[in-house]
């Protein structure tokens, strides 16, 4: 199943990892892909991305801190490394108290393909 994950700016939903897991391994059910998922987000080894309301996507992408850019016509989602750090860009006066020990950021827009539709 690594191999369906493999690649730049892959972020998967269950189903399409199921439906490209199938083409190589025709008997895989899709439990054994939710499971398997789930083991490989536990272990870090990959992460799962939630946007909005679509269905919950999968980046292997796990070692290498990024933000994504997000189409919100088509969901497509791209692997962003912006300079700088958003951690430090919190002041402690908007901590409130909290350690923080990550931040998410996603930039939203509309992708080339829905722009140009």
């Amino acid at each position: 199943m690594a191999e369906v994950l493999d690649g730049d700016h892959v972020h998967l939903t269950a189903d399409e990892v199921h439906a490209l897991a199938v083409a190589r391994l025709p008997e895989i059910s899709r439990a054994t892909v939710y499971n398997t998922l789930g083991e490989l987000v536990t272990l870090g080894e990959v992460l799962e991305v939630s946007t909005d309301r679509r269905a919950k996507r999968y980046d292997p992408n796990a070692h290498r801190p990024h933000q994504h850019l997000v189409c919100a016509q088509c969901g497509a989602i791209r692997d962003v490394h912006p300079a700088g750090n958003p951690l430090a860009d919190l002041p402690d006066t908007e901590r409130f108290g909290f350690v923080v020990s990550a931040v998410e950021v996603t930039y939203r827009g509309v992708c080339p393909n829905c722009a140009a539709a």
